[in-house]
Protein backbone atom coordinates (compact mmCIF):
# COMPACT_ATOMS: atom_id res chain seq x y z
CA UNK A 1 0.00 0.00 0.00
CA UNK A 2 1.22 3.51 -0.84
CA UNK A 3 1.18 5.28 2.53
CA UNK A 4 1.91 8.69 1.01
CA UNK A 5 -1.46 8.59 -0.78
CA UNK A 6 -3.19 9.01 2.57
CA UNK A 7 -0.90 11.79 3.83
CA UNK A 8 -2.47 15.20 3.15
CA UNK A 9 -0.43 18.36 3.87
CA UNK A 10 -3.50 19.86 5.59
CA UNK A 11 -3.34 17.05 8.17
CA UNK A 12 0.34 17.66 9.00
CA UNK A 13 0.37 20.48 11.55
CA UNK A 14 2.20 22.19 14.37
CA UNK A 15 0.35 21.38 17.57
CA UNK A 16 -0.93 24.11 19.86
CA UNK A 17 -1.55 21.59 22.65
CA UNK A 18 1.13 20.68 25.16
CA UNK A 19 -0.37 17.51 26.61
CA UNK A 20 -1.01 14.15 24.94
CA UNK A 21 -4.80 14.04 25.31
CA UNK A 22 -5.39 17.55 23.98
CA UNK A 23 -3.03 16.88 21.08
CA UNK A 24 -5.06 13.79 20.12
CA UNK A 25 -8.26 15.85 20.12
CA UNK A 26 -6.54 18.46 17.97
CA UNK A 27 -5.56 15.80 15.41
CA UNK A 28 -9.01 14.18 15.50
CA UNK A 29 -10.51 17.55 14.56
CA UNK A 30 -8.49 17.38 11.33
CA UNK A 31 -10.04 14.02 10.35
CA UNK A 32 -13.43 14.42 8.67
CA UNK A 33 -15.11 11.48 6.98
CA UNK A 34 -15.61 9.36 10.10
CA UNK A 35 -19.04 7.74 10.08
CA UNK A 36 -19.45 8.61 13.72
CA UNK A 37 -23.02 7.64 14.49
CA UNK A 38 -22.94 7.66 18.28
CA UNK A 39 -19.18 8.24 18.25
CA UNK A 40 -17.81 11.70 18.98
CA UNK A 41 -14.23 12.86 19.05
CA UNK A 42 -14.37 12.29 22.81
CA UNK A 43 -15.44 8.67 22.26
CA UNK A 44 -12.62 8.17 19.76
CA UNK A 45 -10.22 9.81 22.21
CA UNK A 46 -11.25 7.34 24.92
CA UNK A 47 -10.64 4.41 22.55
CA UNK A 48 -7.18 5.75 21.72
CA UNK A 49 -6.34 6.31 25.38
CA UNK A 50 -7.64 2.85 26.30
CA UNK A 51 -5.20 1.36 23.80
CA UNK A 52 -2.41 3.47 25.31
CA UNK A 53 -3.27 2.04 28.72
CA UNK A 54 -3.28 -1.51 27.29
CA UNK A 55 -0.01 -1.14 25.38
CA UNK A 56 1.77 2.22 24.88
CA UNK A 57 2.36 3.29 21.28
CA UNK A 58 5.51 5.27 21.99
CA UNK A 59 8.39 4.09 19.80
CA UNK A 60 11.93 4.01 21.17
CA UNK A 61 12.40 7.71 20.42
CA UNK A 62 10.30 10.89 20.44
CA UNK A 63 7.53 9.49 18.21
CA UNK A 64 4.16 8.04 19.24
CA UNK A 65 1.86 6.11 16.90
CA UNK A 66 -1.68 6.12 18.38
CA UNK A 67 -4.07 4.03 16.30
CA UNK A 68 -7.61 2.69 16.31
CA UNK A 69 -10.10 1.01 13.97
CA UNK A 70 -13.25 3.03 13.26
CA UNK A 71 -16.14 2.88 10.74
CA UNK A 72 -14.75 5.19 8.05
CA UNK A 73 -15.33 5.19 4.31
CA UNK A 74 -11.63 5.49 3.47
CA UNK A 75 -9.15 2.73 4.19
CA UNK A 76 -7.06 5.07 6.34
CA UNK A 77 -6.94 8.60 7.67
CA UNK A 78 -3.56 9.85 8.88
CA UNK A 79 -2.85 13.04 10.85
CA UNK A 80 0.58 14.15 12.02
CA UNK A 81 1.43 16.78 14.59
CA UNK A 82 4.71 18.04 15.99
CA UNK A 83 5.52 19.80 19.23
CA UNK A 84 9.25 20.64 19.50
CA UNK A 85 8.87 21.23 23.24
CA UNK A 86 7.35 17.78 23.71
CA UNK A 87 3.98 16.53 24.94
CA UNK A 88 3.17 15.59 28.52
CA UNK A 89 0.92 12.66 29.40
CA UNK A 90 -1.59 15.05 30.99
CA UNK A 91 -1.83 18.80 31.71
CA UNK A 92 -0.27 18.19 35.14
CA UNK A 93 2.54 15.91 33.94
CA UNK A 94 6.11 17.00 33.28
CA UNK A 95 7.03 14.12 30.93
CA UNK A 96 7.60 15.71 27.51
CA UNK A 97 9.29 12.90 25.61
CA UNK A 98 6.88 12.76 22.64
CA UNK A 99 7.59 15.43 20.03
CA UNK A 100 5.91 13.87 16.98
CA UNK A 101 2.43 12.34 17.07
CA UNK A 102 1.35 10.18 14.10
CA UNK A 103 -2.38 9.37 14.38
CA UNK A 104 -3.79 6.40 12.44
CA UNK A 105 -7.52 5.87 11.93
CA UNK A 106 -8.15 2.64 10.02
CA UNK A 107 -11.31 1.23 8.54
CA UNK A 108 -12.83 -1.57 10.59
CA UNK A 109 -12.77 -3.73 7.45
CA UNK A 110 -9.18 -3.05 6.35
CA UNK A 111 -7.07 -6.23 6.29
CA UNK A 112 -3.69 -4.49 5.82
CA UNK A 113 -3.98 -2.76 9.21
CA UNK A 114 -1.12 -4.55 10.98
CA UNK A 115 1.13 -4.43 7.91
CA UNK A 116 0.67 -0.66 7.68
CA UNK A 117 1.40 -0.22 11.40
CA UNK A 118 4.57 -2.26 10.97
CA UNK A 119 5.70 -0.14 8.01
CA UNK A 120 5.05 3.07 9.95
CA UNK A 121 6.76 1.80 13.11
CA UNK A 122 9.86 0.65 11.21
CA UNK A 123 10.23 3.89 9.27
CA UNK A 124 9.54 6.21 12.24
CA UNK A 125 11.61 4.01 14.54
CA UNK A 126 14.81 4.76 12.64
CA UNK A 127 16.87 7.41 14.42
CA UNK A 128 18.10 8.94 11.16
CA UNK A 129 14.50 9.51 10.02
CA UNK A 130 13.49 11.11 13.33
CA UNK A 131 16.55 13.37 13.26
CA UNK A 132 15.55 14.57 9.79
CA UNK A 133 12.04 15.34 11.00
CA UNK A 134 13.26 17.14 14.11
CA UNK A 135 15.75 19.23 12.09
CA UNK A 136 12.94 20.60 9.89
CA UNK A 137 12.48 24.29 10.62
CA UNK A 138 9.26 25.62 9.14
CA UNK A 139 5.99 23.72 8.95
CA UNK A 140 6.44 23.56 5.17
CA UNK A 141 9.81 21.82 5.61
CA UNK A 142 8.31 19.42 8.15
CA UNK A 143 5.48 18.52 5.77
CA UNK A 144 7.98 17.95 2.98
CA UNK A 145 10.09 15.65 5.18
CA UNK A 146 7.06 13.61 6.33
CA UNK A 147 5.89 13.14 2.75
CA UNK A 148 9.38 12.25 1.53
CA UNK A 149 9.81 9.55 4.19
CA UNK A 150 6.89 7.60 2.76
CA UNK A 151 7.46 8.23 -0.93
CA UNK A 152 9.75 5.24 -1.19
CA UNK A 153 11.57 6.72 1.80
CA UNK A 154 12.58 9.52 -0.54
CA UNK A 155 15.66 7.96 -2.10
CA UNK A 156 15.87 7.60 -5.83
CA UNK A 157 17.46 4.68 -7.61
CA UNK A 158 19.99 6.94 -9.27
CA UNK A 159 21.64 7.72 -5.94
CA UNK A 160 22.72 4.07 -5.61
CA UNK A 161 22.53 2.69 -9.14
CA UNK A 162 26.21 3.13 -9.94
CA UNK A 163 27.68 1.68 -13.07
CA UNK A 164 29.03 -1.27 -11.07
CA UNK A 165 25.62 -2.03 -9.52
CA UNK A 166 23.97 -1.89 -12.93
CA UNK A 167 26.65 -4.26 -14.25
CA UNK A 168 25.98 -6.66 -11.34
CA UNK A 169 22.25 -6.63 -12.02
CA UNK A 170 22.70 -7.27 -15.74
CA UNK A 171 25.16 -10.08 -14.97
CA UNK A 172 22.73 -11.61 -12.45
CA UNK A 173 19.95 -11.61 -15.03
CA UNK A 174 22.23 -13.40 -17.51
CA UNK A 175 23.33 -15.96 -14.92
CA UNK A 176 19.73 -16.56 -13.83
CA UNK A 177 18.64 -17.18 -17.41
CA UNK A 178 21.64 -19.42 -18.16
CA UNK A 179 21.24 -21.47 -14.97
CA UNK A 180 17.49 -21.96 -15.48
CA UNK A 181 16.64 -20.07 -12.30
CA UNK A 182 12.97 -19.37 -11.66
CA UNK A 183 13.51 -16.37 -9.37
CA UNK A 184 15.99 -13.62 -8.59
CA UNK A 185 16.19 -12.74 -4.87
CA UNK A 186 17.48 -9.18 -4.45
CA UNK A 187 18.72 -8.35 -0.93
CA UNK A 188 17.95 -4.62 -0.78
CA UNK A 189 19.32 -4.02 2.73
CA UNK A 190 22.60 -3.73 0.82
CA UNK A 191 21.46 -0.14 0.26
CA UNK A 192 21.41 2.34 3.13
CA UNK A 193 17.90 3.53 2.21
CA UNK A 194 15.04 2.37 0.02
CA UNK A 195 15.53 2.13 -3.74
CA UNK A 196 13.15 1.76 -6.65
CA UNK A 197 12.97 -1.90 -7.55
CA UNK A 198 10.56 -3.18 -10.17
CA UNK A 199 10.38 -6.60 -11.72
CA UNK A 200 13.41 -7.64 -13.76
CA UNK A 201 12.46 -7.81 -17.46
CA UNK A 202 13.47 -11.46 -17.83
CA UNK A 203 10.83 -13.83 -19.20
CA UNK A 204 9.94 -16.66 -16.83
CA UNK A 205 11.98 -15.29 -13.90
CA UNK A 206 10.19 -13.81 -10.88
CA UNK A 207 11.68 -10.93 -8.88
CA UNK A 208 11.63 -11.17 -5.07
CA UNK A 209 12.84 -8.37 -2.80
CA UNK A 210 14.30 -9.49 0.56
CA UNK A 211 14.51 -6.88 3.31
CA UNK A 212 14.19 -6.43 7.04
CA UNK A 213 12.87 -2.88 6.71
CA UNK A 214 9.61 -3.49 4.89
CA UNK A 215 9.75 -0.11 3.13
CA UNK A 216 7.23 0.89 0.50
CA UNK A 217 8.06 0.35 -3.16
CA UNK A 218 7.34 3.58 -5.10
CA UNK A 219 4.55 3.32 -7.65
CA UNK A 220 6.76 4.65 -10.46
CA UNK A 221 9.39 1.95 -9.87
CA UNK A 222 7.66 -0.45 -12.29
CA UNK A 223 5.64 -3.58 -11.59
CA UNK A 224 5.84 -4.23 -7.85
CA UNK A 225 7.85 -7.37 -7.01
CA UNK A 226 7.05 -9.89 -4.30
CA UNK A 227 8.57 -8.89 -0.96
CA UNK A 228 9.85 -11.08 1.88
CA UNK A 229 10.55 -9.37 5.21
CA UNK A 230 13.03 -11.32 7.35
CA UNK A 231 15.49 -10.25 10.02
CA UNK A 232 19.20 -9.97 9.18
CA UNK A 233 21.18 -11.38 12.10
CA UNK A 234 24.63 -10.16 10.99
CA UNK A 235 26.07 -7.61 8.58
CA UNK A 236 27.43 -10.42 6.44
CA UNK A 237 26.37 -10.83 2.84
CA UNK A 238 23.06 -12.60 2.30
CA UNK A 239 22.60 -13.32 6.03
CA UNK A 240 18.84 -13.59 5.42
CA UNK A 241 19.26 -16.28 2.75
CA UNK A 242 17.95 -19.43 4.49
CA UNK A 243 15.04 -17.69 6.18
CA UNK A 244 13.97 -15.98 2.96
CA UNK A 245 14.12 -19.24 1.02
CA UNK A 246 11.98 -20.96 3.65
CA UNK A 247 9.39 -18.18 3.61
CA UNK A 248 9.43 -18.27 -0.20
CA UNK A 249 8.73 -22.01 -0.10
CA UNK A 250 5.89 -21.63 2.37
CA UNK A 251 4.31 -18.82 0.39
CA UNK A 252 4.58 -20.79 -2.83
CA UNK A 253 6.87 -18.23 -4.49
CA UNK A 254 9.42 -20.96 -5.19
CA UNK A 255 9.29 -24.77 -5.33
CA UNK A 256 11.73 -27.38 -3.99
CA UNK A 257 12.98 -28.46 -7.43
CA UNK A 258 13.82 -24.91 -8.53
CA UNK A 259 16.98 -22.80 -8.56
CA UNK A 260 17.20 -19.25 -7.24
CA UNK A 261 19.71 -16.54 -8.16
CA UNK A 262 20.54 -14.33 -5.15
CA UNK A 263 22.07 -10.86 -5.50
CA UNK A 264 23.30 -8.69 -2.63
CA UNK A 265 26.18 -7.18 -0.69
CA UNK A 266 27.18 -6.09 2.80
CA UNK A 267 24.31 -4.38 4.61
CA UNK A 268 24.39 -0.61 4.15
CA UNK A 269 27.37 -0.69 1.77
CA UNK A 270 25.35 0.58 -1.24
CA UNK A 271 27.32 -1.87 -3.38
CA UNK A 272 26.18 -5.18 -4.85
CA UNK A 273 29.12 -7.58 -4.75
CA UNK A 274 27.71 -11.13 -4.52
CA UNK A 275 25.81 -13.36 -6.94
CA UNK A 276 24.88 -16.84 -5.71
CA UNK A 277 22.84 -19.60 -7.37
CA UNK A 278 21.05 -21.87 -4.88
CA UNK A 279 19.40 -25.25 -5.47
CA UNK A 280 16.45 -24.98 -3.07
CA UNK A 281 16.19 -28.72 -2.36
CA UNK A 282 19.86 -28.86 -1.32
CA UNK A 283 19.32 -26.07 1.21
CA UNK A 284 16.69 -28.03 3.18
CA UNK A 285 17.45 -31.69 2.45
CA UNK A 286 15.94 -33.15 5.65
CA UNK A 287 12.46 -31.78 5.17
CA UNK A 288 12.22 -31.71 1.36
CA UNK A 289 13.60 -35.24 0.93
CA UNK A 290 10.63 -36.51 2.95
CA UNK A 291 8.22 -34.93 0.47
CA UNK A 292 6.59 -32.58 2.96
CA UNK A 293 4.43 -30.74 0.43
CA UNK A 294 2.29 -28.75 2.85
CA UNK A 295 5.09 -26.74 4.40
CA UNK A 296 2.73 -24.07 5.70
CA UNK A 297 0.03 -25.48 8.01
CA UNK A 298 -3.59 -24.98 7.04
CA UNK A 299 -4.89 -21.57 8.10
CA UNK A 300 -1.47 -20.10 8.94
CA UNK A 301 -0.73 -16.70 7.43
CA UNK A 302 2.78 -16.49 5.93
CA UNK A 303 3.19 -13.02 7.47
CA UNK A 304 2.66 -14.54 10.92
CA UNK A 305 5.50 -16.97 10.31
CA UNK A 306 7.74 -14.14 9.10
CA UNK A 307 7.08 -12.08 12.23
CA UNK A 308 7.63 -15.10 14.51
CA UNK A 309 10.94 -15.85 12.78
CA UNK A 310 11.99 -12.23 13.22
CA UNK A 311 11.26 -12.26 16.95
CA UNK A 312 12.98 -15.64 17.39
CA UNK A 313 16.09 -14.38 15.61
CA UNK A 314 16.20 -11.25 17.74
CA UNK A 315 15.89 -13.34 20.91
CA UNK A 316 18.77 -15.52 19.70
CA UNK A 317 21.08 -12.69 18.65
CA UNK A 318 20.20 -9.82 20.98
CA UNK A 319 18.34 -11.60 23.77
CA UNK A 320 18.56 -9.73 27.03
CA UNK A 321 21.83 -8.13 28.19
CA UNK A 322 23.57 -9.71 25.20
CA UNK A 323 22.64 -13.29 26.11
CA UNK A 324 20.24 -15.41 24.02
CA UNK A 325 16.82 -16.13 25.52
CA UNK A 326 15.41 -19.62 24.99
CA UNK A 327 11.77 -20.02 24.01
CA UNK A 328 9.29 -21.96 21.87
CA UNK A 329 6.80 -20.36 19.48
CA UNK A 330 4.06 -22.73 18.27
CA UNK A 331 1.99 -21.53 15.29
CA UNK A 332 -1.14 -23.26 14.01
CA UNK A 333 -4.78 -24.05 14.75
CA UNK A 334 -5.22 -23.36 18.46
CA UNK A 335 -7.89 -26.06 18.81
CA UNK A 336 -5.50 -28.77 17.65
CA UNK A 337 -2.58 -27.41 19.66
CA UNK A 338 -4.54 -26.94 22.89
CA UNK A 339 -5.30 -30.67 22.97
CA UNK A 340 -1.60 -31.20 23.71
CA UNK A 341 -0.96 -28.39 26.21
CA UNK A 342 -1.67 -27.31 29.76
CA UNK A 343 -0.90 -24.01 31.54
CA UNK A 344 2.09 -23.58 33.80
CA UNK A 345 1.01 -20.11 34.98
CA UNK A 346 -1.99 -17.81 34.68
CA UNK A 347 -2.22 -16.83 31.01
CA UNK A 348 -0.83 -13.26 30.67
CA UNK A 349 -2.76 -12.75 27.40
CA UNK A 350 -6.15 -13.78 28.77
CA UNK A 351 -8.92 -11.17 28.48
CA UNK A 352 -7.24 -8.85 25.99
CA UNK A 353 -8.81 -8.02 22.63
CA UNK A 354 -7.52 -10.25 19.83
CA UNK A 355 -6.33 -7.20 17.92
CA UNK A 356 -4.22 -6.06 20.88
CA UNK A 357 -2.49 -9.44 21.23
CA UNK A 358 -1.77 -10.11 17.55
CA UNK A 359 1.88 -10.86 16.84
CA UNK A 360 1.60 -8.84 13.61
CA UNK A 361 1.25 -5.65 15.66
CA UNK A 362 4.67 -3.97 15.92
CA UNK A 363 3.89 -3.11 19.55
CA UNK A 364 3.76 -6.78 20.55
CA UNK A 365 7.45 -7.47 19.91
CA UNK A 366 8.70 -6.24 23.29
CA UNK A 367 5.85 -7.97 25.13
CA UNK A 368 6.76 -11.33 23.59
CA UNK A 369 10.46 -10.77 24.28
CA UNK A 370 9.85 -9.94 27.94
CA UNK A 371 7.51 -12.91 28.47
CA UNK A 372 9.94 -15.28 26.74
CA UNK A 373 11.90 -15.55 29.99
CA UNK A 374 8.95 -17.48 31.47
CA UNK A 375 9.14 -21.27 31.22
CA UNK A 376 6.80 -22.73 28.62
CA UNK A 377 5.74 -22.00 25.05
CA UNK A 378 3.83 -19.27 23.23
CA UNK A 379 0.75 -20.61 21.43
CA UNK A 380 -0.06 -18.49 18.36
CA UNK A 381 -3.11 -18.99 16.17
CA UNK A 382 -2.68 -19.02 12.41
CA UNK A 383 -3.99 -15.46 12.08
CA UNK A 384 -1.35 -14.17 14.51
CA UNK A 385 -3.43 -13.93 17.70
CA UNK A 386 -1.32 -15.00 20.69
CA UNK A 387 -3.44 -17.41 22.71
CA UNK A 388 -1.16 -18.02 25.68
CA UNK A 389 2.34 -17.90 27.13
CA UNK A 390 3.96 -20.04 29.80
CA UNK A 391 2.27 -23.10 28.30
CA UNK A 392 3.51 -26.64 28.85
CA UNK A 393 3.63 -28.87 25.76
CA UNK A 394 2.55 -32.41 26.61
CA UNK A 395 2.68 -33.98 23.13
CA UNK A 396 5.99 -35.73 23.85
CA UNK A 397 4.23 -37.97 26.38
CA UNK A 398 2.37 -39.87 23.67
CA UNK A 399 4.05 -38.91 20.38
CA UNK A 400 6.92 -40.98 18.96
CA UNK A 401 9.56 -38.77 17.37
CA UNK A 402 12.79 -39.46 15.55
CA UNK A 403 16.13 -38.91 17.35
CA UNK A 404 17.31 -35.30 17.11
CA UNK A 405 20.85 -34.13 16.31
CA UNK A 406 23.24 -34.03 19.24
CA UNK A 407 23.16 -30.98 21.47
CA UNK A 408 19.41 -30.34 21.21
CA UNK A 409 17.68 -30.61 24.59
CA UNK A 410 14.19 -30.93 26.03
CA UNK A 411 12.98 -27.64 24.55
CA UNK A 412 13.68 -28.96 21.06
CA UNK A 413 12.17 -32.36 21.87
CA UNK A 414 8.94 -30.65 22.95
CA UNK A 415 8.92 -28.44 19.82
CA UNK A 416 9.54 -31.46 17.60
CA UNK A 417 6.75 -33.48 19.27
CA UNK A 418 4.09 -30.78 19.00
CA UNK A 419 4.89 -30.35 15.30
CA UNK A 420 4.08 -34.06 14.85
CA UNK A 421 1.02 -34.22 17.10
CA UNK A 422 -0.70 -31.13 15.63
CA UNK A 423 -0.77 -29.45 12.22
CA UNK A 424 1.57 -26.66 13.26
CA UNK A 425 5.04 -25.16 13.09
CA UNK A 426 7.24 -24.89 16.18
CA UNK A 427 10.23 -22.56 16.43
CA UNK A 428 12.74 -23.29 19.19
CA UNK A 429 15.46 -20.89 20.36
CA UNK A 430 18.32 -22.35 22.37
CA UNK A 431 19.22 -20.38 25.50
CA UNK A 432 22.76 -21.74 25.56
CA UNK A 433 23.85 -21.35 21.94
CA UNK A 434 21.28 -19.06 20.33
CA UNK A 435 20.51 -21.66 17.69
CA UNK A 436 17.11 -21.17 16.01
CA UNK A 437 15.43 -24.35 14.76
CA UNK A 438 12.09 -24.65 12.98
CA UNK A 439 10.18 -27.94 13.24
CA UNK A 440 7.57 -29.09 10.74
CA UNK A 441 6.10 -32.60 11.09
CA UNK A 442 9.06 -33.60 13.22
CA UNK A 443 11.69 -32.46 10.72
CA UNK A 444 14.19 -29.87 12.01
CA UNK A 445 15.41 -26.91 9.92
CA UNK A 446 18.29 -24.91 11.39
CA UNK A 447 17.73 -21.26 10.42
CA UNK A 448 20.32 -19.65 12.65
CA UNK A 449 23.16 -21.86 13.78
CA UNK A 450 25.21 -21.57 16.90
CA UNK A 451 28.21 -20.16 15.01
CA UNK A 452 26.49 -16.81 14.51
CA UNK A 453 27.24 -15.71 18.06
CA UNK A 454 30.94 -16.06 17.35
CA UNK A 455 30.89 -13.84 14.28
CA UNK A 456 28.98 -10.94 15.77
Amino acid sequence: MRIDRYLLPSRIVDLRSRDFQSALLELLALCPGVDKGALTDRHLLEQLLQRERTIPTHLDNSVALPHVRVPIRQKYIFAVGRCPEGLSESPDSEDRRVRILFLVLASSREKSYHAVLTTLARALGEQSVVERLERAGSLREFRSEILSVFKGVASQTSSHATRFNRLMLRTAQGIAAGADCTSIFLFVDTFSSCVKIGRFPVAGINTVVVTQRGYEIPADAGDEPDTIVVRAFTGHRLSQLRSSLLVGLMRGLIKPAERVCCVGGRAGSDKLDTILVVDVANEFPSILSNHVSDLLPSGVNAEVLERALGIATELAVEGREGKPIGCILVIGDRRQINAHTKPLILNPFYGYNEEDRNILSPFMDETVKELSSIDGAFIINGDGVIESAGTMLTAHEQTPIRPLPGGLGTRHVAACAISVAADCIAIAVSSSTGQVTLFRKGEPIALLDRAVNRVL
